[in-house]
């Protein structure tokens, strides 16, 4: 504060001037009043209401930004909250513009340090949490006023829900519904001051409109998008507890304020309501908090707000049916392992509630502040001490603060964070505008960047291994990663994968999912949503009990792995009806949905090298093109133009770089247990194996191969890079007029017992081609045909390698003074000394083995 009044005071303005709107012309300007209290004492008859509005309103167009916000430090440490109540509405939408999008206040989300360091900086202290607009606030709380906020500007679904008088599940909108007048327009919520200014400053993010794409603004650097992140880290702290309000008085404190509507209590943090029927807006009951509560209410309203008004967007169907007491009774009647026979039949399953569809479409700008709230709170519950985020060692004496940290995600964000993705998912352009979205996703689904006990990469940038105290995460979010992965592969195969952005993104998520020991965990989490229901009659006693948010009401119930499937078949059957059909991610399905991106990863990899070549065959023609200012095509027509024309070689080396990455961390991902060593997918026939689509897939991408090895005659077989064709085919014949002639003393020699047996078999027999791993069944009928006996081979002294060893053998032995004579007698005797003792080495091998 004092720093924020040092700068402002450098303008060194009055603080009222003489001449305002409601002040009569011939009003005295000599005379000067130390306070607003001594002017309208002096002057009872100027004591109106719309007084001091009246004269901020014309500040506000008269005056510089910076001696308007002095100005309105002074209002609020100098009036009473019985005046300051009648401006706050209008400073609040002056601030951060009008609901209906008309009035943009003071441009939050244009505003920037580099680009308007005064009033940025003036702005940022004005509405820091500690700053003068909070401590307004707080004056305000605590007289108990309330503030009306329409409820045709709330979301979609919660409008729809409340114009049909149908209470929203959420606390935020308990006892707050308003009934209109008789002539009155519309319901309205009646929101204590904290909730009224939260309400705006969350819904100026939705309800301005979007930035031209000519103003290249960059959101993390706006003013908005850092007073959100301000607001997360001083009513959520990852450190220590959430400050006290601020002092309303010089030199006191202010008691920290009730309320309007208590915060919800922490026994009913489960992920359903205990309620299974719809609650009419004229039964609006109390809900009955604990007073240990009160100290963190601001922090879980900042929340839900933040929730409510920035994920609270999908169809209205959906919406319905999730409110629905059908929907609620789903749940229970699976808690209870009642038989599906006692209950009418399940609704349609949310992927078919596509008739009516809120017309919103969120901006990047928007996904941009969801990923800030999503890594914070990721933060904010990873926070916990170890002693504290055990379930085991949960006890009573655990304080409120704590308690939300444990609720905060499964509580508030989960269902609207995953019913917002597949919106997005859903209706986002294919374009590279979606890596966004994408990267807003990858945070949410990896918790363990942002605790504090995470590790730096090692240097080898392998990445490390997901430790298994993640897994209750992973599982108790199982569709985050399955059915979210799914969408993502249906959007990858309709999107040009030659373009670099998009090349990213497959990379991005394929890097991701191929952390060490994730793919096992989300494997895990399906076997247990898969696995036969038991029922357990002991258990069922404890379902009508109020669930506490640890989960330690199913600790002592054995046995373990139940009760982790009873986890994952709840998330499952809350967020998409027990009628679901779920889709397992190492199923076939989403396999053959791989497999197909594997293809078009080749596919635009081969694509990628064609445009390369192309470019590097016409850079003149290419250049000329450029300076005209022409979009670069291929003169064939084959490739259209994309951002790989403009980035060049360094682009085309990228997207091969991505995509390659990609393919591997899929491979990694989907792998058997043999990996590459398992034969393609494939039937055997009456003429062999036969490959089916699946194994052609897998052939064509890699995935799996066939162990290419010739196992017919080696003198047979077709000749070699390394050989000399010619040299080859006289090798062949001089061996083969040799074995004819001596055949029969060839056999003699080899059916010896003696050294001189086990030599000559060393040197004129094969191994035994039975013994070899033969992969096709022809191949074993027609190994029985074809017994060869003792033969001579030449065909080594036809390779180049060969034929150069012995040279550099000779050139070498002339530098020694050695002729070819001596040089060859010495090679022939060394020979004779290694056949002989790999001929003992084999015989006792054979020994061995009988």
């Amino acid at each position: 504060m004092t720093t924020f009044r040092r700068r402002v005071a450098e303008w060194r303005l009055p603080y009222l001037r003489p001449a305002v709107i409601g002040v009569p012309q011939w009003f005295p300007k000599a005379i000067i009043f130390d306070s607003p209290q001594e002017a309208t004492m002096a002057f009872p008859h100027l004591q109106q209401p719309s007084f001091l509005l009246a004269s901020l309103k014309a500040d506000s167009i008269n005056k510089p930004f910076a001696q308007r916000c002095q100005d309105l430090v002074k209002v609020i440490e100098d009036f009473p909250a019985k005046e300051l109540h009648t401006i706050f509405p209008w400073l609040v939408e002056s601030i951060f513009g009008s609901l209906d999008g008309i009035l943009i206040g003071w441009n939050l989300r244009c505003l920037q340090g580099r680009m308007n360091p005064v009033e940025y900086n003036i702005a940022m202290e004005f509405l820091d949490p500690g700053g003068p607009m909070m401590k307004l606030v707080y004056k305000l709380q605590a007289e108990d006023y309330k503030f009306d906020f329409p409820v045709s500007y709330l979301p979609g679904p919660v409008k729809a829900s409340i114009q049909e008088r149908v209470l929203p599940d959420s606390p935020l909108y308990h006892n707050k519904v308003q009934f209109p007048p008789t002539g009155g327009l519309g319901l309205n919520l009646a929101l204590n001051p904290f909730e009224y200014y939260i309400f705006f400053f969350a819904l100026s993010l939705i309800t301005q409109k979007p930035l031209p794409v000519s103003l290249h603004v960059r959101t993390s650097d706006c003013a908005y998008f850092i007073l959100v992140d301000r607001y997360l880290s001083w009513f959520l702290p990852t450190e220590g507890s959430v400050p006290p309000p601020l002092s309303s008085s010089p030199g006191g404190t202010s008691p920290s304020p009730t309320p309007r509507t208590p915060a919800m209590p922490f026994a009913s943090y489960g992920l359903h309501h205990t309620s299974l029927l719809k609650r009419h807006i004229s039964h609006q009951t109390s809900v009955n908090a604990d007073p240990a509560s009160h100290e963190i209410w601001r922090s879980e309203t900042l929340l839900q707000v933040f929730v409510e008004m920035w994920l609270h967007h999908y169809s209205l169907e959906m919406y319905q049916k999730m409110q629905s007491p059908h929907a609620k009774l789903e749940v229970l009647h699976y808690r209870l392992s009642v038989s599906s026979a006692l209950h009418s039949p399940a609704q349609p399953s949310l992927q078919a509630l596509h008739a009516y569809q809120e017309s919103f479409t969120p901006t990047e700008e928007h996904v941009l502040v969801v990923r800030l709230l999503l890594k914070h709170l990721h933060a904010f519950a990873n926070s916990l001490k170890p002693e504290q985020a055990s379930p085991s060692t949960h006890s009573h004496a655990t304080s409120p603060l704590e308690e939300f940290k444990r609720a905060a995600v499964p509580r508030f964000v989960q269902q609207k964070l995953y019913l917002f993705l597949q919106h997005c998912f859903g209706h986002w352009p294919l374009d590279a505008s979606f890596r966004a979205v994408l990267e807003m996703w990858l945070s949410y689904l990896q918790p363990w960047r942002y605790a504090p006990e995470k590790q730096a990469q090692s240097s080898d940038s392998q990445p490390r291994c997901v430790s298994e105290k993640w897994a209750p995460f992973v599982q108790e979010n199982l569709l985050m990663y399955t059915k979210l992965f799914v969408g993502f592969l249906n959007r990858a195969l309709r999107t040009d994968l030659v373009s670099p952005k998009n090349a990213l993104m497959v990379f991005r998520v394929a890097k991701v999912f191929a952390q060490p020991n994730l793919a096992e965990m989300i494997q895990k989490g399906e076997q247990l949503f898969l696995e036969p229901e038991l029922v357990i009659p002991h258990r069922q006693h404890r379902l009508f009990t109020a669930p506490t948010v640890t989960g330690s009401f199913l600790s002592p119930w054995p046995p373990a792995v139940t009760d982790a499937s009873f986890k994952v078949k709840s998330h499952v059957y809350g967020l998409e009806g027990q009628d679901c059909k779920y889709t397992p991610m190492f199923g076939p399905e989403v396999r053959t949905l791989v497999l197909r991106l594997a293809q078009l990863i080749t596919q635009a990899k081969q694509t990628a090298k064609s445009i390369s070549d192309q470019c590097v065959e016409n850079p003149a023609g290419h250049s000329f093109l450029s300076w005209l200012g022409f979009s670069p095509t291929d003169p064939n027509g084959l490739y259209p133009a994309n951002d790989l024309d403009e980035m060049g070689q360094d682009s085309v080396r990228k997207t091969d770089e991505y995509l390659e990455k990609a393919l591997e961390y899929l491979r990694q991902i989907f792998r058997d247990e043999n990996g590459k060593k398992q034969l393609p997918d494939c039937i055997v026939g009456d003429d062999g194996l036969i490959l089916t689509p699946l194994g052609r897939y897998q052939i064509i991408n890699g995935l799996r191969r066939f162990e290419i090895e010739y196992q017919g005659d080696s003198e047979l077989q077709p000749i070699r890079s390394y050989e000399i064709p010619s040299l080859v085919r006289a090798l062949f014949r001089l061996s083969s007029t040799i074995n004819r002639r001596f055949a029969g003393q060839m056999v003699a020699l080899c059916s010896r017992d003696d050294f001189l047996g086990s030599f000559c078999r060393y040197h004129l027999t094969e191994p035994v081609l039975a013994n070899r791993h033969l992969l096709s069944p022809v191949g074993r009928r027609q190994v029985a045909n074809h017994a060869r006996g003792p033969r001579l081979s030449l065909r080594f002294l036809g390779s180049y390698r060969t034929l150069l060893s012995l040279l550099l053998v000779f050139f070498v032995a002339s530098l020694f003074c050695i002729g070819p004579l001596p040089c060859s007698l010495l090679l022939v005797l060394g020979y004779l000394l290694y056949a002989m003792a790999m001929t003992l080495l084999t015989e006792r091998g054979k020994l061995h083995q009988l």
